[in-house]
């Protein structure tokens, strides 16, 4: 059970770009559930596994919480990893049905992305353009398609050989619930791409010919979430970003410059693959101080 949860740990910190504390905050609600569920099925008599936890247990675990008088925050916070995490699970397909499912929580103040600034991304980009080796060449290639297209992580290493159009400038992926997207893509992504493809990417898949994703590890297989998390991290911190990164970071770095850069708040929706405005809408809030910004500097009366 404590790998299943050491999993959805590595998920929430390289997929949805959560911080290190965030991370340990989850881990420990996480393991006070995996302890709640152990005693509770040893009073049963059954298997502590994730599987045999019902919706039953789930309402008897949140009235666990409450009688130990926790603050509505703590609860909520508790509450809100157990649903997640089960969630996750069912996405995995490592449960058939989710425990929590239309199980209501206490709301809690959703966290504003924290994109890096254009020049940090450039910085970021052109880190491994600094060596001249094939997983450089990957590296580049990955890094670029990332900002040029606001994929998740997972969406990214999913990718295929034939997802991605180099001649039309577009990148096909699947999102939540397999849903289709076609984003297009600057011309600098799709050159890099396309040196990985062409000129590196054949010294890396070595004997798996009949291998179909687009990018691949030292082994020629393909690429992990977490093997991309790795890699990025070191580039972050050779290119002397004073800042956490993330994969998700360049995720929300696309949408927020994207915004300052004039697009429209539902094209924007359209590109990351969100299923409500509501939660593109979060970006805007990003934006505010470059409006400020702007205000300022164009208003005759400001100055």
């Amino acid at each position: 059970m404590r790998d299943t949860i050491e999993g959805f740990l590595n998920y929430l910190v390289i997929e949805k770009g959560f911080s290190k504390n965030t991370q340990e905050a989850y881990r420990n609600d996480l393991c006070q559930l995996e302890t709640f569920i152990r005693e509770d099925a040893s009073k049963r008599g059954i298997i502590p596994e994730w599987e045999n936890f019902s919706r039953q247990e789930m309402l008897s675990y949140m009235l666990s919480l409450k009688d130990k008088k926790y603050a509505s925050t703590t609860l909520a916070r508790k509450v809100a990893a157990a649903k997640s995490f089960f969630r996750f699970l069912v996405d995995e397909q490592k449960l058939r049905q989710n425990p929590t499912e239309n199980i209501t929580s206490l709301k809690v103040g959703r966290s504003l992305p924290r994109p890096i600034s254009p020049a940090q991304a450039k910085q970021l980009l052109d880190e491994p353009a600094r060596q001249n080796t094939p997983e450089a060449k990957r590296d580049k290639a990955m890094l670029e398609l990332l900002y040029a297209s606001g994929m998740r992580v997972s969406e990214l290493v999913a990718l295929n050989l034939g997802d991605v159009d180099i001649a039309g400038g577009f990148v096909r992926c699947f999102g939540k619930g397999q849903k289709e997207r076609m984003i297009p893509i600057y011309p600098r992504a799709a050159q890099c791409v396309h040196e990985w493809m062409a000129e590196a990417r054949p010294k890396l898949v070595q004997n798996r010919a009949s291998e179909k994703a687009l990018f691949l590890n030292v082994r020629g297989e393909r690429l992990t979430r977490q093997g991309l998390w790795q890699i990025l991290k070191g580039y972050a911190k050779s290119a002397k970003i004073d800042v956490e990164v993330t994969p998700h970071t360049l995720r929300h770095s696309f949408a927020t410059h994207m915004l300052n850069g004039g697009a429209d708040l539902r094209i924007v929706q359209e590109l990351l693959g969100h299923a409500n405005i509501s939660t593109t809408q979060v970006y805007t809030h990003v934006t505010s101080e470059h409006v400020r910004n702007t205000y300022e500097k164009s208003h005759p009366r400001a100055k």
